[in-house]
């Protein structure tokens, strides 16, 4: 696809799959994006960029990266090969970036996927107070008030989960749709695992939301984001007194925003 002006590609390289985006360099910041293009390959097929981005008219890199110096090293080459002449900006986490304050003990160690996520959601609703969970490899459950982030959890994510009782994950999307999720209470083993997998998940973030109400002035929300996402979903629509969001692309979205705000938070340095 041909783009109308250069275009601004976004990058956030996780535990199992790169995902990336383009969006026009003058677009307005305006979230949920419209992304021109939008795409995701394993660890295993980062050759498919290749033909991804082959006409690309980029004119700036941006690039979240929490999997690792090779594969950040490998990235990079690939960048180098398709764009010379565009530096690529590095996204790290820092004390403050684009309006929102890492309280996180060491701010830079705070994992940049979680940064920008929290930037995002506070950028999308900046007068409540936010549960962000996003699932992906790992859970994570961070509280954003205030426009500080106040910390999180990690836990596995649900194929993790799965796969720590020995059980074979590949069908774990299957049984989780079929799953009946009315009744807690599954009749066999492989629905009792699926079971317990999503119920930790979710319980996991409804109790945040009740941690963050206690401490809180504000109304409290959760969003959740990540590939595991459409799995849990059915189980938040059982809530009664939960008001939640699914958004998609938190993380793109979060240095989307912190691109646009030409924050200290780029680098031209890689910190892999």
């Amino acid at each position: 696809m041909n783009s109308k002006s250069p275009l601004v590609l976004l990058i956030d390289a996780g535990n199992t799959r790169v995902k990336w985006a383009c969006i026009e360099q003058s677009a307005t910041l305006t979230l949920p994006v419209q992304w021109t293009q939008l795409g995701s390959v394993t660890h295993q097929n980062l050759e498919h960029l290749r033909a991804a981005w082959a006409d690309l008219d980029v004119l700036e890199i941006v690039l979240s990266n929490v999997a690792g110096e090779k594969l950040g090293n490998t990235l990079l080459a690939l960048l180098a090969s398709h764009f010379p002449q565009i530096p690529v900006h590095f996204f790290r986490s820092q004390a403050h970036c684009a309006g929102v304050q890492n309280q996180y003990q060491e701010p830079q160690r705070l994992g940049a996927d979680r940064f920008a996520s929290a930037i995002a959601a506070h950028y999308l609703y900046p007068d409540m107070a936010l549960v962000v969970a996003t699932c992906g490899t790992a859970t994570t459950v961070d509280a954003v008030d205030a426009a500080e982030f106040i910390g999180g959890m990690i836990l596995p994510g649900l194929q993790l989960m799965a796969a720590s009782l020995a059980k074979n994950t590949a069908q774990l999307p299957q049984i989780a749709e079929s799953l009946g999720l009315q009744d807690a209470f599954a009749k066999n083993t492989d629905q009792a695992i699926v079971s317990g997998c999503l119920h930790a998940q979710v319980g996991a973030m409804l109790g945040a939301v009740e941690k963050l109400r206690q401490r809180s002035s504000r109304p409290v929300q959760l969003l959740i984001s990540g590939g595991a996402a459409p799995f849990i979903i059915p189980q938040l629509k059982l809530q009664t007194n939960l008001i939640w969001h699914h958004v998609e692309n938190l993380v793109l979205s979060g240095l989307f925003v912190a691109t646009k705000l030409k924050s200290t938070a780029l680098s031209s340095t890689p910190h892999f």
